[in-house]
């Protein structure tokens, strides 16, 4: 009998993908948009590709050391930016695969939707746009992705992919799959927010606002269970996805009151002027300096001014080097006589 050729992982891939996803899934064989063409991988779907050069870039790896909220965190318990990260994708996998979406697709978003953050977390950010006239963390994530890594020649994302990173804050994704990381990076926060701010002493559980943990409930699991099966409920078959009006009220409550409770309350930013400073005194020294920049900024301080160069140099920064960094160049070293 003739032997039969087995399929390659990509097409089967492919094949899987046209009998089991939602027609409201976006399909990895409709793929598009990278600024380069390649090769297609043989065993890897595009946008499985996608999600790989993200997890091995160094932006990534830097998210470790990276604030969420509470500044420099010295304890392994509270979660950094990379933890976060981590934490969104499980939830948007858990969500797409119960909708019948594509879990790479999803799963390549939300590992890359703040690869573009800034050290100190939203107060670099805000620090940074006050200063170079426009920086937002989304949209720094996709310039990271198409001019920074790999020593400026970019990660060659697919379309769908930066769409969902650019939307995954206060836009609409193209795909169904953005749409739901952008709801699993709000699920994620507020929930694990919460119980890092109950470990430091910012708030106590029982502060929580009684209509949303009635409805939501009481502990993280809870309140992740609910907010995750509603989604579902509600999304389960139709082109979009959102919650019913009882728990999306419930979680603009809680989103609130963590706003107005954690972080915005003077427990939290304490610090936040010294770490706005260590950025603002950064930007400074290397506009006047560039060229004690790495030589990838200095091509694009060239090509796009150096106020942006810098702003790319330091929103790169962990914590701590930028910290080790502003000590280095602004506070004096002792004088050692022998």
């Amino acid at each position: 009998m003739p032997s039969v050729q087995p399929i390659p992982p990509r097409e089967q891939t492919f094949k899987n993908e046209s009998l089991m996803l939602s027609p409201y899934a976006f399909q990895s064989i409709n793929a598009s948009g990278r600024r380069r063409e390649e090769t297609p991988c043989p065993i890897r779907t595009d946008f499985q590709r996608d999600r790989d050069r993200i997890i091995h870039c160094g932006a990534f790896r830097r998210l470790k050391h990276k604030t969420q909220v509470f500044l420099i965190p010295k304890s392994d318990h509270y979660r950094t930016r990379l933890t976060h990260t981590l934490e969104v994708a499980q939830i948007a996998r858990t969500v797409a695969r119960a909708l019948r979406l594509n879990e790479d697709l999803t799963e390549a978003i939300a590992l890359g939707h703040d690869i573009g953050h800034t050290p100190f977390g939203h107060d670099g950010e805000r620090t940074l746009n006050g200063l170079c006239g426009g920086f937002r963390h989304y949209e720094q994530s996709v310039r990271v992705c198409e001019v920074i890594e790999r020593e400026g020649k970019g990660l060659n994302l697919t379309r769908q992919v930066k769409d969902g990173i650019l939307c995954h804050t206060n836009k609409t994704a193209v795909t169904l799959e953005g749409r739901v990381v952008r709801l699993s990076d709000k699920i994620a926060y507020i929930n694990h927010d919460i119980e890092d701010a109950i470990r430091g002493g910012v708030l106590k559980e029982e502060e929580l606002p009684r209509e949303a943990v009635e409805i939501l409930g009481h502990t993280k699991t809870q309140r992740i269970t609910a907010l995750v099966s509603d989604i579902i409920a509600e999304s389960a078959g139709k082109p979009d996805v959102g919650y019913g009006e009882e728990v999306k009220k419930a979680h603009d409550i809680l989103r609130e009151f963590m706003f107005s409770h954690v972080y915005y309350t003077k427990a939290n930013t304490s610090e936040k002027e010294k770490a706005c400073h260590v950025v603002e005194s950064l930007f400074d020294y290397y506009v006047k300096r560039p060229e004690e920049m790495p030589k990838l900024y200095l091509d694009i301080a060239e090509s796009d001014g150096i106020e942006k160069a810098a702003a790319d140099y330091i929103s790169g920064m962990s914590d701590d080097y930028a910290v080790d960094l502003f000590k280095e160049l602004f506070i004096p070293k002792p004088w050692i006589s022998f």
